[in-house]
């Protein structure tokens, strides 16, 4: 038997990728592709709050209220759930790219 990797259900230029971050600091950044603009979807409701989400893995993160850490970065929560993530440039009919 093989071993099945989840993916997501599509992929190419147009779909955004598995794993997205909006901080400059973290390894999943991507500037380029934040610049087009990507929409969430979590648990069936359009999101526009999120942080970081992993499609595969099945989670968001979120910010917790007006709370801060120590070093002034505001405080998040990890949610999981069905993550959906497409690219608002692309209109309505835009590829989702979802696990």
């Amino acid at each position: 038997m093989s071993e099945e990797t989840i993916q997501p259900e599509t992929s190419g230029p147009d779909v955004p990728p598995d794993r997205l971050a909006i901080h400059p600091r973290s390894a999943h950044f991507d500037a380029e592709k934040l610049r087009r603009g990507v929409g969430i979807r979590f648990k069936g409701v359009v999101r526009n709050n999120v942080e970081e989400y992993c499609i595969s893995e099945g989670w968001v993160r979120v910010q917790a209220g007006k709370t801060m850490d120590r070093k002034g970065n505001p405080l998040t929560i990890k949610l999981n759930g069905p993550v959906e993530a497409w690219y608002e440039d692309l209109g309505e009919d835009a590829p989702v790219a979802k696990a």
